[in-house]
């Protein structure tokens, strides 16, 4: 198993450009563009406007937020 392989998160993010068609940072764009608010008014935002499930919208919101707070 290679070591570069995404882990947490991350590896959602093929799947999420795969199934809805859009690259990873659009949606991080997206995201960011909706702060300040609560992890899950972010998920819900994703799921409610662009119809994304559920682990796919958490996968992103946690990234954003993980990434913003470093």
């Amino acid at each position: 198993m290679a070591d570069d392989q995404a882990k947490g998160p991350a590896s959602y993010f093929p799947s999420i450009e795969k199934k809805y068609g859009r690259p990873i940072a659009d949606w991080q764009d997206l995201v960011r563009r909706s702060m300040p608010a609560k992890h899950m008014e972010l998920v819900a935002m994703l799921k409610h406007d662009h119809g994304m499930g559920h682990g796919h919208a958490n996968a992103i919101v946690a990234h954003v937020l993980a990434e913003d707070k470093t």
